[in-house]
Order: structure tokens, then sequence, then C-alpha cells
């Protein structure tokens, strides 16, 4: 009867806070300045005519299905009695689309993506005293930066476009594994799975940053994958075990790859957790076994893999490092609370300054304790929501809002074909305005159908609810400041707008009935009198 409780209350807490946070999540990204229509106050930026002309196209599809029987009938055969063929299709078009992209735009970045790239392709380049001082600050970007210069040395190659062909590879294997996902949970979704999918690539320009936030993608979607077949109990005991393997390496080295994105294995822990005091009949003895041999060989797996990356990372010797100037985990929730709960430059040179972690942890607990005392617990919650809104309102994700962002001067001519693909995703770009619009209009489209969803409390559902909670409360928590850091978080957040979407649409259907009914109960009524 407690366990029963617990249960319920658990899951109740769980959907509170998940409506709690997303709600703001979605009123902030509906009142977005990037969905305004022609002259843009905030950017000094306006629309043109392609977005006019996807707004009208947009709209008179709508109406002429409304209107027109026969042309609903044609737009539904071909988007959703054969929705397998027209979004696969849509999602091959995207892919050639992408690789034309990076072909003709493949800029240098500045921040931190140009130093990983600048230090990984020369050894000449990392006994700079520069470089130097920037990993032994920022040791959590060794591991991606030893990787990209092992694919470097294996490959012979060294351009920023080889490893922006690299990022898109990373990207679209991340969306294979979202797909993957979907056909072993709810095979009939992968329809719509493959619309969502292509509908985020061709709007995510983030295929030309090779960093953490791109790199980490598919690692976060393959332990997802993993997790979903080994929760499959008609499948084949053999691959169940194998995922189970192929878990422990994923999420051990997601923790290398960017510590942050192992936040959805917390919530899937949370989850089992709860399931176990859900049911109360023992497993039969095979299903025992299985399970105890998926628990073992994922731990052992995990286990080797953090022993081997551990001791390639702490054996390297490519760079020299001073491993006692490491950033404290500290600074980053310092920094959290300052500004937009962003990036602090003051605090960073500090933190460059400082000799020793003892005075940078000293120094960023004093920042800390200094800004919540002058917020105040009303002033704290308030700044919180103010930072959820820039943490998760821009569609886009964050583009361009990082300091020397490109290299190259960032306003595009009109001569030629790849200047006009910049164009787009360039800051003095002639339809830059356009990208942030549409990309806007996707990421609202996507948080509608999650909110049209509501009302399923199925396992797979509160576990990516879950799953976001985590990653909304760390980003609150430490820095955050701008949708760039919910990139890592796109699968679960894809998977789970996937998995809503059946709920929406009866949703959608109750309501439309209950008034058509109402209605012709008012004619009714009327033609009565």
């Amino acid at each position: 009867m407690i366990r029963r409780y617990f249960y319920r209350f658990s899951q109740s807490t769980i959907t509170v806070i998940w409506w709690l946070l997303f709600g703001l999540m979605f009123i902030f990204a509906v009142t977005s300045p990037n969905i305004i229509l022609g002259d843009n106050a905030t950017f000094g930026t306006s629309t043109t005519m392609l977005t006019t002309s996807l707004v009208i196209g947009i709209t008179a599809v709508l109406i002429m299905s409304y209107a027109y029987p026969r042309f609903r009938r044609g737009v539904y055969r071909v988007l959703v009695t054969h929705q397998l063929w027209t979004a696969g299709s849509l999602l091959g078009l995207v892919v050639i689309g992408q690789i034309i992209f990076v072909t003709f735009v493949h800029p240098v970045s500045g921040f931190d993506a140009g130093m990983l790239h600048y230090a990984a392709t020369s050894a000449k380049h990392v006994q700079e005293v520069g470089v130097t001082a920037y990993y032994s600050l920022n040791q959590n970007n060794m591991p991606i930066m030893l990787f990209m210069h092992w694919l470097s040395e294996s490959t012979g190659q060294t351009s920023w476009q080889f490893f922006d062909y690299v990022t898109l590879f990373f990207v679209d294997l991340s969306a294979a594994f979202n797909l993957l996902s979907v056909a072993v949970v709810r095979r009939h979704a992968l329809g719509f799975a493959l619309y969502l999918h292509a509908g985020w690539l061709a709007v995510f320009p983030s295929i030309i940053m090779p960093y953490t936030d791109a790199w980490g993608l598919p690692l976060v979607s393959f332990y997802m994958l993993c997790y979903f077949v080994m929760r499959q109990t008609s499948l084949p005991p053999l691959l169940r075990v194998a995922s189970a393997v192929g878990f422990g390496i994923s999420v051990t080295l997601t923790y290398f790859m960017k510590p942050s994105s192992i936040i959805p294995v917390i919530a899937i822990v949370i989850i089992e957790c709860l399931e176990g005091l859900k049911h109360k009949r023992a497993p039969h003895a095979p299903a025992i076994f299985v399970s105890a041999a998926m628990l073992i060989l994922m731990v052992e797996s995990a286990g080797f893999t953090y022993h081997y990356t551990n001791q390639a990372i702490q054996g390297q010797t490519y760079i020299k490092l001073d491993r006692s100037r490491s950033i404290p985990a500290i600074h980053f929730m310092a920094m959290g609370v300052y500004g937009t709960g962003g990036y602090s430059e003051k605090q960073a040179i500090q933190m460059a300054v400082l000799p020793t972690k003892k005075q940078k942890t000293d120094y960023s607990i004093k920042m800390l304790k200094r800004r919540l005392k002058k917020l105040g617990p009303l002033g704290y919650f308030e700044f919180l929501i103010k930072k959820q809104r820039n943490n998760t309102a821009d569609g886009t994700f964050g583009w361009l809002k990082e300091g020397n962002f490109f290299r190259e001067n960032q306003k595009p001519t009109n001569q030629g074909f790849s200047n006009w693909l910049k164009n787009f995703i360039y800051l003095y770009g002639r339809h830059i305005a356009d990208f942030r619009f549409t990309a806007q209009l996707w990421w609202i489209a996507l948080l509608t159908v999650i909110v049209l969803g509501s009302g399923a409390k199925w396992r797979v559902i509160q576990l990516l609810r879950l799953s976001m909670i985590g990653g909304f409360v760390f980003l609150l928590l430490f820095e955050g400041g701008r949708s760039r850091y919910l990139i890592q978080y796109l699968p679960c957040l894809l998977l789970l707008g996937t998995f809503s979407f059946e709920r929406a649409v009866a949703n959608v259907q109750r309501v439309f009935g209950w008034y058509q009914r109402k209605l012709k109960a008012a004619i009714a009524a009327d033609e009565a009198e």
C-alpha cells in the first residue's frame, strides 16, 4: 500500500514539476522575438518575401484542406497514408541539402570550437602558452580535442570543412539512432518521427560547428536506444545483452564528452526504481537471469571503458598541462546567477589569474553567496524564471550568440551560391531573420505537439519528461543563459514529441468532436424554436 502510494506520489510530482518548467518554456518560445513577421526591433532585422511566402503557403494549405474535401483527401493520402514514403523522401532531401550546405559554407569559428580545431590540427599550436593555458583551465575539453587530433592524424585532414563533415555525420547518426528507438518502442509513430527529424535537421546549422554540443548527440541517442532495446522483453535475449554492453560504453563516453549529458541516465535509474515499486510479482527465473546478465555486462563495459579512456587522457603526451589550474565546478554555478545566467567574462578572467584551485573555489563561493544575498529569495525566484526563458525560448539554439562566433566578415555579399547560403546564417545576412523565424516556427510546432499530447503518464513519457526536468534544473543552477545548452538534450525532446503525437491527435479530435456536438445541438435547438 505504501509502495503504491509512493509510486503515485512520485509520478504526480514529476508531472507537476514538468508542467511548471515546460509551461514556462512553451510560453517563452511562443512569445520569442524570433517569431516576429516583418520588422524586428529586437534584432534590427526584417523577414523577406521568403518567410511571407512560407506563411501564405502554410495558411493556404490549411484553408484548402478545410474547405475542399477532395484536396483534404489528397493531402491526407500523401502525408498520412503514404507517410513513410513521403517523410523518408523528405528526410533524404534534407540530408542532401545538409551536404550541399557544408560543402559551400564552412567558416572557421572562434570561441571554444575554434580553440579545439586550432589545438587538434597542429603539434606546434599546442606548444603556445595561450593554448596550454586554455586547456589547463578547461580540462573538460581535452577528450574531444584529443579525439579530433586522432581523427586528423588518422585521415591526414586538418581543414575546418573536414570536421564540419564529421559533425554532420554525428548529428545525422543521432537522428538515425532516434528513429531506431521509435521503431523499437512504437513502430507506428515512425512516420511522424521522420517528419519531425527532417524539420529539425533542416533548421539546424550547428552541423558547421564541431563542438561537444553536436558531437555528443549520437552518444545520448545511442544509450537511449540501448535502454529501449534492453527494456523490450519481446526481443532476443542476446540482442538485449549486447545492448547492455553498448549502454555501458556509450554512457561512459558521454561522461567524457559532455558530463551533463548523462542526466537522462539518472532519470532512467529513478524511473526503473519507481517501476520496481509498482510491480509486486517476482519475475520468472529466465527474466532474472537476463536482467542480471545485462546489469553485470553494463557495469563491466562501463568500468573498462572508463579505465582505458581515462588512462589514455591522463597518459597523453600531445599537450603539457598544469592540472592544478583546472576550473572547479562551483565556478559555473557562480556564473549561473549573474547577468542572463550565462558566461561571465569577469569571473572567467579571475579563473585564469588565480593560481590555485582552492583560490578559484573560494572566489567562486564568495561570488555565489554575494549574488544570492543581493537577490534574496523572491529576487532569485524571479531570476530563475527569466533564466528559464534565456535557456529554452530560442529555437535557433543560441545561434550567433557566442563571442567571436565566426572569424570572417559576417556581412556576406550577394554574389555566388555560397554567399546566398551565408545570408541565412550570418549575423548581418539578408535572410538571417528568415532563418530565425523558420527555426522558431519548427521549435513552437514541436513544443505544441508535446503540449497537446498532455495527459499521458506512460513510463517512456515520464522517463523523457524527467530527463528534461533534470536538464532544466541543471541549466538553472549552472551556466546557461542561452538555448545552445539544450542541444545535448534534443534526443529526449525529439522522442518526447514523437511519442506525444498520437495522444495530441486524439486530444484535438476530442475537442473538435465536443465542439461539433455543441454546435449541432445549438442548431437543432434554433430549428426547434
